[in-house]
């Protein structure tokens, strides 16, 4: 059936590039056209069910005929009971309102089922009847209770045995020449592997791995043409090692030609180049070049460059030659000199306190190195959490082209107050128990105040002092001190009340000096028991004693409380007077001296010796508290305190007028740990200078354990030629190394 109405020319309908399901296109491609397609049979017959409740058709639009030419298309022919549907007036507009479609129902009568009712009973006919399972009686049986059951454990295989692994051995040659092989041994994948891998193909990438390491390492030594082959050689015969052998053919090192300096003038003109320790003809090694680079990055701020950069270097190699010259690109930034000093944050002390510190004056040259000491030197106070030191630049150039470069100080104070307590033995002194507590900045600036207690088996006492850290000027320390102390030793017994004064300049572990000194004043009243010569009796006796005592150091050490190399000297005395008749004035002098020896990097052989003696009047006229002793820690080890010299009708020490000591020890020293075996000479005398007789010898071992605040000492030691009444051993307990 042709439907000429629904035909339709290529102008009048939207163009579709896929022929529609049901129409075909001529092979000649005539423009495509869109027609309605037959509706599926149920949605027919229910739009014909809807006509039949209530018209709705619209009136049919009339049919022009195609013009001549155009291509009709054939549709199926409906059934003849079925009525086409016409078009709806508007697409927005439905054929029948729901209202309408469901007044237009017919109504059910009772009983009666709906249409589709016999579908569903259809439906329902067709499903699957029940299944019947026949009863099990195992299945249906209940089950046993756990307590009837065998429980064995499982037997878990052995764990799979390890994969067989090759073993391998390596070779490798030409790199020590080079100076190389040392570098490549601790870097090599090879080398690590320990000689073992899981297989063949392992110990191949290792070795490719190794080949490109010493590439590297070549062109680090300036080696750029180097090559470098590896082979992987089975063994001979089963059971042996697999060979990987590594070659390297370093060839020719290149060397420096021209080298040239791409920056700003300075001043001097040659400052940048002097600093610059490489030199045509040099072999352009890495390390060379790095550590001549670094070195000019610290010289220019040390001479007035605070902002210098040290740019790219630019190295051009001339395969031909084997020469390479060389160009380094600088930034020195502004010359510069030192403007004021600042501060801010949390402040421990002003700026005022802080240019004290300082070692440079405002309009000085700018230099590195007196930034960083007055950054440590804040940090020495151990007044801040923590503390930076900023150079600014102002932008303020003077006449000479010379900037002005400020200083902030960024403070961040702590805590301010510490209470410390410590424990200690050692023979001959007992047992002591010490506290302090320390507020480091009482009276601002760094004006401490520290009070000082300890009890133990022969001493007790107590003092509070007042230090003023960097009095006036930097490191100097004012101290002033009052003091009440009871000492009960062999040699004396005394109550002592003193005030002391003094200034001094003196070494910290933080910061060690070369050269240090004091001087003071001392105020003493002491009430001391002592055997009277020459007798078996004791008894009393009061002294009021002042004393001027000073002291000068000269430490070339490298460490206050570990000392590996160097020396340390010292002299320490003065007059003390007597200020009432009951003893004698004297002039006190004491001499030491220390080296210290490495051999390696674990053995340090540290030796001492220490002259003293006691200027003007007989040894029975001086106080007992102020004549010279030995023996004991820090002495003569093996002996007790205070031990050696004259003695007394009773056989306690009565102490004397001149003495010499002399110690020897080697300190081994592994990890942490180290033991340290010793000799110790030793002697008091009742003359005025000692004349070295009757030398008394303890020996013994000591062990320490390394801590980062310093060693932990403890020394255990015998006296050779025992006497009667000298302790079998000593033993020494405190921090620090003995000397």
């Amino acid at each position: 059936m042709t439907l000429s109405g629904l035909s339709a020319t290529a102008q009048d309908v939207p163009q579709s590039t896929q022929p529609a399901p049901g129409v075909t296109t001529p092979s000649a491609e005539p423009p495509s056209v869109m027609v309605p397609l037959p509706l599926p049979p149920a949605l027919e017959k229910k739009d014909e069910d809807k006509k039949d409740d209530k018209d709705v058709s619209a009136p049919e639009a009339p049919v022009t005929p195609p013009p001549p030419g155009t291509p009709t298309i054939t549709l199926p022919s409906p059934p003849e009971t079925e009525q086409p549907i016409p078009p709806p007036a508007s697409l927005d507009t439905p054929i029948v309102s729901d209202a309408d479609f469901d007044a237009a129902l017919p109504a059910l009568e009772a009983g009666e089922a709906p249409e589709g009712t016999v579908q569903a009973e259809a439906s329902a006919a067709r499903q699957l009847a029940p299944v019947e399972t026949p009863e099990d009686a195992e299945l249906a049986a209940a089950l046993a209770p756990l307590e009837g059951y065998d429980v064995q454990p499982v037997e878990i295989g052995a764990a799979p045995e390890t994969p067989p692994s090759i073993a391998y051995k390596t070779q490798v040659t030409g790199l020590k020449p080079i100076g190389q092989e040392d570098r490549f041994e601790d870097l090599s994948a090879l080398k690590n592997g320990k000689g073992k891998a899981a297989n063949a193909a392992m110990v191949r990438a290792r070795a490719n791995e190794d080949q490109t390491l010493a590439v590297r390492l070549m062109k680090s030594a300036g080696y750029y043409d180097g090559k470098v082959t590896t082979t992987i050689t089975a063994p001979a015969t089963e059971g042996e090692p697999v060979v990987a052998t590594l070659t390297a053919l370093p060839g020719t090192p290149y060397e420096l030609g021209n080298i040239a300096i791409d920056a700003q003038p300075t001043v001097p003109e040659t400052l940048i180049r002097d600093a610059l320790p490489l030199k045509t003809g040099d072999v352009i090694s890495a390390n060379s070049v790095l550590a001549a680079e670094a070195n000019v990055g610290v010289v220019l701020p040390r001479n007035g460059y605070p902002f210098a950069k040290v740019g790219a270097r630019d190295i051009v190699l001339d395969p031909q030659t084997h020469v390479g010259d060389y160009t380094l690109k600088v930034d020195t930034g502004n010359r510069s000199r030192f403007g004021k000093v600042t501060t801010d944050g949390d402040l421990a002390f002003d700026a005022n306190h802080i240019a004290v510190l300082t070692r440079f004056d405002k309009g000085d040259l700018y230099d590195s190195r007196m930034v960083d000491d007055l950054r440590q030197a804040l940090v020495s106070t151990s007044l801040f959490r923590t503390v930076s030191v900023e150079s600014k630049a102002t932008g303020v150039i003077d006449a000479e082209n010379v900037e002005t470069v400020d200083l902030i100080v960024h403070q961040n104070a702590g805590p301010a107050r510490t209470l410390s307590a410590e424990v200690g033995f050692a023979t001959g002194q007992g047992a002591t128990a010490e506290g302090t507590w320390t507020h480091r900045n009482f009276f601002p600036p760094e004006g401490a105040l520290i009070a000082h207690g300890v009890i133990g088996t022969q001493e007790q006492g107590l003092d509070l002092t007042y230090r003023r850290s960097n009095f006036k000027r930097r490191d100097l320390t004012l101290a002033l001190a009052v003091s009440a102390e009871h000492q009960i030793y062999d040699a004396y017994q005394a109550y002592t009340t003193g005030f002391t004064g003094s200034l001094a300049r003196v070494s910290t572990p933080i910061w060690q000096k070369e050269w240090t000194w004091s001087i003071g004043a001392e105020l003493l009243a002491s009430r001391e028991k002592a055997t009277i010569a020459n007798t078996m009796l004791s008894a009393f006796e009061t002294y009021y004693l002042a004393n001027i005592p000073a002291r000068l150091g000269y430490d070339q050490s490298d460490d206050l409380l570990n000392p590996t190399k160097g020396y340390r000297l010292a002299i320490q005395g003065g007059p003390q007077f007597s200020l009432s008749g009951t003893a004698a004035s004297t002039f006190r002098t004491v001499f030491d001296a220390s080296y210290y020896k490495a051999f390696g990097a674990r053995i340090v052989l540290a030796t001492r010796a220490r002259l003293g003696a006691l200027i003007g009047g007989a040894t029975a006229d001086i106080a007992p508290s102020r004549r010279l002793y030995a023996g004991g820690g820090g002495s003569v080890r093996g002996f007790a305190y205070q031990g050696l010299g004259p003695l007394d009708a009773t056989g306690d020490p009565t102490g004397g007028r001149s003495l010499f000591e002399a110690s020897a020890e080697v300190r081994y020293r592994w990890g942490d740990w180290g033991v340290v075996p010793f000799i110790d000479v030793g002697q008091v005398y009742d003359a005025q200078f000692p004349d070295f007789s009757d030398m008394r010898v303890g020996i013994g071992v000591g062990a320490r354990l390394y801590s980062n605040f310093g060693p932990i000492r403890i020394d255990v030691a015998t006296p050779i030629d025992r006497r009667a009444d000298e302790p079998q051993f000593a033993l020494y307990v405190g921090i620090g190394q003995a000397f």
